[in-house]
């Protein structure tokens, strides 16, 4: 059975809207690819053996990664060389990640829990550094996103398949209609 792993992003959860459409379309029109949706917190020491635990018990799954969860997408595309898609992925977030120290809180679940200097470290090691394989990260970007700079992942994947559309915002607000063509890409 096909699956997909989707890696939400930071202070989101397995409830977000990209996940509860993508969670719905499979259910409509691909029943038979296992959706795996694990609830990550900003901890990427946890993450990382989530994503190994997931990936082992689904040696056929692709990786969908949605802004944090775009550069832990990364990683494991290189690490255990699955195709990914990448959603406005967060670029070097152990470097930008210092501005939000201190308390945080969950959009979805409401939970408030401190965001450390050792967390924000955490992230370094999983760098995927040079990409071997670009061609198995499709990314997805929108000019708009007013969290991140879509420009620095237009110049860390330009080997890369890559979609980018003029306005927009973090949230990918066309997500919805680039279903089919996202697991597409992963289911072959």
């Amino acid at each position: 059975m096909p699956a997909i792993l989707y890696l939400h992003g930071f202070n989101s959860s397995p409830q977000s809207h990209k996940t509860r459409l993508m969670r719905d379309w499979l259910s409509r029109f691909r029943p038979d690819v296992r959706f795996i949706t694990p609830d990550i917190a900003c901890n990427a020491a946890r993450v990382a053996g989530v994503i190994r635990e997931a990936l082992d018990a689904y040696p056929d799954a692709g990786i969908v990664g949605s802004s944090l969860g775009g550069y832990y997408a990364t990683w494991a595309s290189a690490t255990f060389g699955r195709k990914a898609v990448l959603i406005n992925p967060a670029i070097r977030p152990y470097e930008r990640f210092h501005a939000y120290l201190g308390e945080q809180q969950n959009f979805h679940t409401g939970e408030k829990y401190l965001l450390t200097t050792e967390m924000v470290a955490e992230l370094q090691p999983l760098e995927a550094g040079a990409l071997a394989h670009p061609e198995r990260l499709w990314v997805l970007l929108q000019s708009g996103d007013e969290t991140l700079d879509y420009r620095d992942a237009l110049t860390r994947y330009s080997a890369s398949p890559m979609l980018v559309e003029e306005g927009g915002n973090h949230a990918f607000d066309t997500f919805e209609s680039h279903i089919p063509a996202v697991v597409h890409f992963l289911t072959h």
